[in-house]
């Protein structure tokens, strides 16, 4: 019999494909191509199956009133995001998060010390990078950390089959940062956290922003081998 799965080879290609895309063309993934990359990623992994997830995807004027909300809300500030941001990064991680900030900047021309050519890109996360799709993702709040947790399996499997499927993706935590402004347009119900969100779509190949790509840690740096 011929074995039909993946290998891992096969695996480790898609990876290496992905990436966070933050220049969308304004053309509507079809529904069903949706619908196909939400039931592939729902098969990750959850404590007790209990499937945390719960998503509003939005589409055409949808996503285009979110982008404008979203847009207003960056530029008179009040960020309230329902699960606690970062207080600090540190050592290693400073230096990736700097890396991979630096790296957008120069694709997209902005030169250090240009405070007003990194706020336009840093606004951008608000416009949805414009994408024409936007997934809001939202756990309930009784799962804690560990629901939250869960939503992170499903995040890195609907981004790996958004580009299993030839669609490009992007999570964000800035769009959750205003979580009050989702709770209401998007009627997601108080007892649940907002996390994230996953802007989609088809990308830009010729927009700069999509032309570098982060590195990744050696093994070294993240394990610690026993025995």
């Amino acid at each position: 019999m011929t074995n039909t799965l993946p290998t891992l080879d096969a695996l480790n290609q898609l990876f290496a494909t992905r990436h966070s895309c933050r220049a969308f063309l304004p053309t509507d993934v079809p529904q069903q191509t949706i619908k196909d990359i939400l039931a592939c990623a729902q098969k990750v992994p959850s404590w007790c199956n209990a499937q945390p997830w719960k998503l509003t995807v939005t589409s055409g004027e949808e996503t285009k009133r979110l982008r404008e909300a979203l847009m207003a809300a960056a530029l008179g500030g009040g960020h309230d995001p329902d699960l606690p941001f970062p207080t600090a990064y540190e050592n290693e991680y400073k230096s990736r998060r700097r890396d991979c900030g630096w790296a957008l900047y120069e694709a997209v021309g902005v030169k250090k010390g240009d405070r007003a050519g990194s706020a336009r890109q840093m606004m951008e996360n608000f416009s949805l990078f414009g994408a024409p799709h936007c997934a809001v993702l939202s756990s309930p709040a009784e799962l804690g950390g560990y629901g939250a947790m869960d939503c992170g399996g499903f995040v890195a499997g609907f981004t790996l089959a958004a580009q299993a499927a030839g669609v490009a993706s992007i999570p964000q935590a800035a769009v959750a940062s205003f979580a009050p402004l989702l709770h209401d347009m998007l009627e997601i119900p108080a007892d649940r956290q907002i996390l994230c969100a996953i802007s989609f779509g088809y990308s830009d190949p010729g927009h700069p922003a999509n032309g570098f790509r982060t590195s990744r840690a050696a093994l070294e740096e993240f394990t610690d081998w026993r025995g």
